[in-house]
Formats: C-alpha cells, structure tokens, sequence
C-alpha cells in the first residue's frame, strides 16, 4: 500500500527549491435526460427567529432542490401549461438534475464514501451547486411569467425574496438567472439583448469575490468573448486563443508553487494520481522489469509516488525491482520534457531506484510506431492516460493511430483518466450548462481547499479554469480544443479496439479512501463507482473518470 505522509515528504522536500513564479495549473484531470423542475411555495414562518427562519428556509430549499420525483401541487408555479414557451434549447436545464440524481439512486449500492461535508458559508447558506440550479428553476420561472421580455437584473418581482434567502444567496441566483439569459440570447444569435444582460451581470460579479462571482465572471467574459467573434469584432481573438493553449502547455511541464499549493490542498488531484499508482502497481508491482509508458508526462509528479511505492513494495516482499522505465511520449516541447527527466533522475537515485527515462517525439501521432518505444521481452508495461485522449477528440485520425500502437504493444494495463463531463455537444447552450455545472463545483472545492490561500487560488482559476471556460464556450470547429465526454462514451470507443474494463482492486479503492482522509476538506470528495470506473467527484458532482483496461 502506498504511504502518503512518506511520498508527500519527500515530494515536498524534492521541489522545495523549485521557482516562485506563478503558473498557471491544468485541473482537466478534466447528453443529459429529462427533468422537470419542481418549485415548491413557501408558507411565511411569522412566528420564527431570523436565525430559525434561514435555517428552516435552508432546509426547505435543499428538500425542494432534491425532489426530483413528481410535480408539486403548487398553483402559484403551475406552468405546465406553458410548457411549449420554454426555450427548447434551454430544455436541457430542466433535464440536467435529476439524471444525476436517478443515476446516483441507481448505484447508491456502489458509492464508496458519501461523507457529510460540512462548510462554514460566510453569510451563504447555500452550497455554490445549490445556488446554480435554484437560478436556472427561476431562469424557467421567470420566462414563464415574463415571457420573452428583456430581463434585467432584479427585474422580477420576488427577486429580493426569494425563499427568504440571505442578501447573498439572493443577489448569486439571480447572477445565475441572467448568466443563462444572456447564454439562452447567445445561443438565438440575439447578441446585441446577450450583450446588455451581460452588462447588468458585470456589475455584481468579479474575479475576487466569492465562489459563484467568480465562475459568473469568468463565464461572463467567455460569453463577451464569443459575441465579439460572432459580431466579427475582434479577429484576433483566434490568436489569442492559440498562444494561450500553448501557454497552457508550457505551465503543465513546469513545477511551480501554484500547481504544489493546488496539489497538496485540493483532494481531488491527489486521490486521482495515487489510486492510479496503486491501480499500476496491481498489475506490474510484482515484475523485475517494469515499463511505463506515460501519453502525456506533464510534471512527472505522480511518478514520484509510483517510485516511492515501488521501493516500500520490494522492502515489505523482500523482492527487488531490477529497473523501472518511463517513457515519455510527445510532439513539442521537448527541452521540458527534459527538465521532467531531470527531476525524476534525480528522485530515483535518492531512492537508490534503477531507473531510466526515454523519449519518443514525433511532430504527429499519426507518424508514431510501435518500434519507437523500444520494449524489452521481459518487461511488463502500463500505458498511462491521462487528460490526453480528450485533446484528439477533434481529430480522430490521430486518436485511431495511437489506440492501433497502442494495441500493437498490448499493455498488460492501461490506465486511463478523463475528465467526466459532456463538452463535446455540437449544440453551444448545452455545453453552456453543463460546463457550468461541472466548472461550479471546480470553483466550489477551491473556494473550500484554499480558502487560506488566495493568491494562489486566484492564479489557479485565472489562469487555467478560466482558459477552458473560454474553449468550451466561446470557440467553435478546430479552435474549441476541450471537449470532453463521459466514461460511457470511452467504452464504447475503446469496445472498437477489442479493449475489456478491468476491475479496480479494493486495495486501489481503500487507497482513494486513504488520501481522503489526510484533508480537511476530504469529506467533500465524493467517490462513486461507475460498473468498474471510479468517479472523482466534488459534493456529488463527477469531475474525473479513472478506469483500467486491457485487450482481449
């Protein structure tokens, strides 16, 4: 079993000398059914404190949010008469929740952990999820009264009171509401009524507010942005665009103090990479000889772990690794590639590890072969994947040249992580919501996890979170370069290349429940299985997919 205070420490320790600088940190590590929302009146609590009252409104709010079974009887929001008004693209904010909830009940039996995540709200009573649904039930709410007249912030009559919310929680709805009026006219080529809406929203969100200012805010710039390309008013947005994905790349191979602050405060990137590691370990732990061949290297953070874990396994079985190799695989950037080497050299001989590091660079993976990895008979080999294969969605050619490869090497495991979310919808209101949904719990867990460090906070989300938000909502065709899809879809594609799921070992589940628990905020990750994938999520939203595989 892998020690994490041991692989932490030294972790730690390697990188103490590594530069200040602020970098930017990729957390991609990463069609929805029908729902009808159900809104429930609220009686006046005349005879309560105010105190009481916010935490009765509290608990009818959640009871009215989770009631995803039958319409309500309530005469004041009976609007299925209406039904035929509703925005038919805005359809999916009324299907999106309770698939997720009838999901969940379907495999209540398989949730790992379902922890009661405590939060100190800071004057909010409501979870940033629970507010991004209460806006889209009063988006719907107020189309049905209103109609397809202009919403303004604050417009609607019940806006200052609605379920007797807190100033706060009140004012973040109704972000929300305007935040998908102005995506719901983007999305009807009405920019000039999308941009005034938008404007209203400018006025009470920002990058340093707190959690759902935020996420309106950088949804808010995303949507400026793409009304802009739309209206053809600024061409060089294109560009822009392209240096900042390369920017991205560049920060991904760098080891820099925002990406350790975000690594050792946030659950969700260390649960991911160590029970991946324990998934390696199950099926090539035992060998002499042991080839990983890594798709996208990055830092090379998470082969710290494996080598920590390799050399506590040989002492705990009494056996000897002979060598372990790593294989790096890339089409750029190869002098940070180098740099990763260098790092990982210099842990292994601090470990007294044999180890060696390759790399195979070809300037497109349609021109990769299986001979360039230079295998050995007698090694055992893991391919690991993660948050690569989602960037080859757009080009399908490359992805079916390096799954042949791959098939070609036949792996005796590959491990595959992928963000979980739908991204890839050719319709842009339907990626819209989703994306704002899956980013909202992003936004939540750093709002929680490093809510003493806001400085680095801020460069997290600025600089990455930010930047794919403005891909997925604010780019079309080749420059909308993340799009990701749900381990479903992963089956089915991996099902083409004869690829068979592999079950996750209880040692490699009792891990993700072992990282857990070396956070104050651990309870909020939810760890939930999905047939034999685990999902990594944030208060019950899927953020990442890690599964196992191996060809028949």
């Amino acid at each position: 079993m892998l020690n994490f205070d041991q692989v932490s420490n030294k972790f730690t320790e390697l990188n103490s000398s590594e530069s200040n600088e602020m970098n930017l940190l990729d957390f991609d590590f990463v069609s929805v059914d029908d729902w009808d929302f159900n809104v429930e009146e609220i009686e006046p609590l005349m005879n309560l404190t105010q105190p009481q009252k916010l935490v009765q409104r509290k608990n009818d709010c959640t009871s009215l949010i989770k009631n995803s079974g039958s319409r309500l009887d309530c005469p004041m929001w009976d609007f299925s008469h209406q039904q035929s008004q509703l925005p038919s693209s805005f359809k999916i904010l009324k299907d999106y929740d309770t698939t997720r909830f009838i999901k969940r009940s379907k495999t209540e039996q398989n949730i790992i952990i379902r922890n009661e995540c405590i939060k100190e709200h800071n004057g909010s009573m409501l979870s940033t999820d629970e507010i991004l649904r209460l806006g889209a039930e009063k988006f719907i709410q107020s189309f049905t009264i209103r109609g397809d007249k202009e919403p303004y912030m604050f417009s609607h009559p019940f806006a200052s009171s609605f379920l007797g919310l807190p100033e706060e929680d009140t004012r973040n709805v109704a972000l929300v509401e305007n935040l998908l009026a102005s995506a719901e006219k983007v999305g009807q080529k009405q920019f000039d009524r999308a941009r005034r809406i938008l404007n209203e929203c400018d006025k009470l969100c920002s990058n340093t507010g707190n959690a759902i200012q935020r996420l309106v805010y950088y949804f808010s710039q995303a949507l400026h942005e793409r009304i802009d390309r739309e209206t053809g008013r600024d061409s060089s947005k294109g560009i822009e665009m392209k240096r900042l994905v390369q920017h991205i790349e560049h920060s991904l191979m760098n080891l820099n103090l925002t990406m350790i602050a975000a690594h050792q405060n946030i659950p969700l990137s260390q649960v991911t990479q160590f029970t991946a590691v324990q998934a390696i370990i199950d099926h090539v732990g035992e060998s002499k000889k042991v080839h990983i061949i890594d798709l996208k290297i990055g830092s090379g953070m998470q082969w710290t772990i494996l080598m920590q874990a390799l050399v506590t396994h040989q002492f705990e079985s009494e056996s000897s690794i002979k060598h372990l190799k790593i294989t790096a695989l890339c089409t750029k950037l190869r002098h940070k590639i180098e740099e990763t080497r260098e790092r990982l050299m210099d842990f292994a001989k601090s470990l007294n590890l044999p180890f060696s590091f390759n790399i195979v660079m070809v300037k497109d993976m349609t021109e990769l072969k299986q001979e360039d990895f230079e295998i050995d008979d007698d090694e055992s080999i893991a391919i690991f994947a993660q948050y690569i294969l989602m960037w080859m969605l757009a080009r399908p050619d490359k992805l079916d040249s390096l799954m042949r490869v791959i098939k070609g090497i036949n792996p005796r495991a590959m491990i595959v992580i992928e963000v979980e979310a739908n991204h890839n919808s050719p319709v842009f209101v339907d990626r819209f919501v989703e994306a704002l949904f899956f980013y909202g719990a992003f936004f939540d867990s750093l709002e929680d996890c490093m809510k003493n460090d806001e400085r680095n906070r801020t460069a997290t989300e600025l600089e990455h979170l930010s930047q794919g938000i403005r891909s997925i909502v604010a780019t079309e065709g080749k420059e909308r370069t993340i799009r990701h899809v749900k381990v479903d879809v992963w089956r089915a594609f991996f099902a083409r290349y004869g690829m068979e799921e592999m079950e996750l070992s209880m040692s490699s589940l009792y891990q993700a429940n072992l990282v857990l628990k070396n956070f104050a905020c651990g309870s909020c990750c939810t760890l939930e299985m999905n047939k034999n994938c685990l999902l990594i999520g944030w208060k019950g939203t899927p953020l990442n997919s890690l599964s196992a595989w191996k060809f028949s």
